[in-house]
């Protein structure tokens, strides 16, 4: 395998221009090189590419249609950041309230082995988790005013104090390892079940990690797959060898997760701005259909019913 060397702006759009890609009605293609970076653009390629073993681009394929793709992926990226910020803020704010209600809101209550399951195949973890808290706490605490506060006046930390510093993915493990009496309390206030929830924080939080990052959002796949819901079946969405071809493990089923833990006003403003932005790219589309962005993303052609159910 060749070596990577640094290549120019110049050079860059010759590599593209011999791959097939056309700058003709592009010309700040050099500025936008440079500005958001040759590797990152050419993540998006592979819609564009004439078949996976060949690297050479459609017939027509202009630099203005990956751009394309780049930016709606950046909005879809912008969208699901700010709702999965809103279930972040819900789920923090619960779980501190269950668990301060039901077992107190001092460190020497939620940082006590007592109050997590008494599954012995869990004890590491739990053990872990305080230890991960606690860090979280001592190294996080110092740069919020609201937990400087707290320590000089109070000399504690309340639990809905603490949720501001732990991280998404800390809340959502944490939730793994609750009593199951706690974990159905919590479950109850979005509406679905245990199972689901535990489910769907670790997707949330990959997501939302993904989307801080600027990873390539559009078509990622998350290791985890989700149930079958009510939607699936109400979508009518096609089958294969028994198991749904979408919305199980893409970026559709966490459209279906977000449609299940945000408020109903929040899924439809959310889905509204989606839409926007696929009609923005369908009209930035000339050499590939929408349809085969929506495939690679997981959605129905019928995926807009999803806000009326």
């Amino acid at each position: 395998m060749g070596k990577k060397i640094f290549k120019t702006i110049d050079e860059q759009i010759d590599i593209l221009e011999h791959k097939g890609i056309s700058f003709e009605d592009f010309p700040n293609a050099s500025d936008v090189l440079v500005r958001e970076n040759y590797f990152f653009l050419n993540g998006y390629r592979h819609l564009f590419l004439k078949s996976q073993n060949d690297s050479s681009f459609i017939e027509g394929t202009k630099f203005s249609e990956l751009y394309g793709l780049f930016s709606f992926d950046r909005q879809l990226r912008n969208i699901l950041f700010k709702n999965i910020l809103i279930v972040e803020n819900n789920i923090k704010s619960i779980f501190s309230y269950v668990i301060s209600k039901n077992h107190g809101y001092k460190e020497s209550s939620y940082l006590d082995v007592s109050i997590f399951t008494k599954d012995p195949h869990k004890i590491r973890q739990i053990n872990d988790l305080i230890r991960k808290m606690k860090r979280q706490i001592r190294v996080n605490g110092k740069q919020h005013n609201a937990t400087k506060h707290y320590i000089q006046n109070y000399g504690y930390l309340p639990l809905w104090i603490v949720v501001k510093v732990l991280s998404f993915g800390i809340v959502s493990e944490v939730y793994s390892i609750l009593t199951r009496e706690d974990q159905e309390e919590i479950a109850s206030y979005f509406g679905v079940t245990v199972e689901n929830l535990l489910v769907y924080l670790p997707i949330l939080s990959n997501y939302r990690n993904l989307c801080a990052h600027e990873d390539i959002c559009y078509e990622h796949k998350s290791l985890t797959y989700i149930y079958p819901t009510k939607y699936h079946s109400m979508l009518q969405i096609p089958k294969e060898d028994g198991e749904y071809i979408y919305g199980l493990n893409d970026m559709f089923s966490l459209i279906i997760i977000l449609k299940e833990v945000l408020r109903q006003e929040d899924f439809t403003l959310l889905m509204h701005e989606l839409t926007y932005e696929l009609d923005v790219l369908d009209g930035k589309l000339e050499v590939i259909s929408l349809s085969k962005v929506l495939d690679r993303m997981g959605f129905p052609p019928n995926y807009n019913e999803i806000v009326r159910l």
